[in-house]
């Protein structure tokens, strides 16, 4: 595996430019897939500044905004790894209101949150319409090889090392389902474009994967 290094600006000006010139005749929906400790949300945040900079119409959707209530995603427990990595995000409604709609002849009526896991409620947020040639953002965990569509898929790689250093301690529970999810979905295949992150602030974008 070779990777080239890459400022997060530029990396995140290339898979706007990549995300732009899409045309799927629908919404492009793109994936930022990998761990908090990847600095997942923040490259999301920066495709979406560079896109709307270009008078894109984006959207950015966490994926943890469309957890499953705690009935369901604790019911093995608070700390259980398998249940973290199976049962916490609601992939029906994912698809039901974000990437079916943008999809091919989907509404382009999307919802950008579903239900709130800090409250155990529903968000409550109100729909939101995509241009056709629009572009959503979707971030988080897991989002690889779990039947979810995407247009174009990223993949921010950590070793374990660097995942467990920079883990919150207190989510230190979590680490065994994201070795799960390497070892399972070998997510780097699933991707269109894999970037190691092990220093989120100095990524290297990966051109070969033998």
């Amino acid at each position: 595996m070779r990777a080239e290094p890459v400022t997060v600006d530029a990396l995140a000006r290339d898979l706007a430019d990549r995300a732009a010139t899409l045309a799927p005749g629908h919404p492009a929906r793109l994936a930022v897939d990998g761990a908090p400790t990847a600095g997942t949300a923040d490259l999301a945040e920066a495709i979406v500044a560079v896109l709307r900079d270009a008078g894109r119409f984006v959207l950015h959707v966490p994926a943890d905004g469309f957890l499953r209530a705690a009935s369901l995603r604790l019911e093995r427990g608070r700390t259980n790894p398998d249940a973290y990595y199976e049962d916490w995000l609601d992939l029906r409604g994912l698809t039901r209101e974000v990437l079916g709609p943008a999809g091919p002849g989907g509404t382009g009526r999307v919802l950008p949150s579903l239900w709130d896991p800090r409250t155990d409620r529903a968000t409550r947020a109100g729909y939101v319409q995509l241009p056709e040639h629009g572009v959503v953002v979707v971030s988080g965990v897991f989002l690889l090889g779990a039947g979810l569509d995407f247009d174009l898929a990223v993949h921010l790689m950590q070793s374990d090392a660097a995942l467990a250093r920079r883990a919150d301690p207190a989510l230190a529970w979590t680490l065994p389902a994201f070795e799960r999810y390497r070892s399972e979905v070998m997510p780097e295949y699933q991707a269109d474009v894999v970037v190691r992150a092990d220093d989120p602030r100095h990524p290297a974008r990966v051109v070969e994967v033998a």
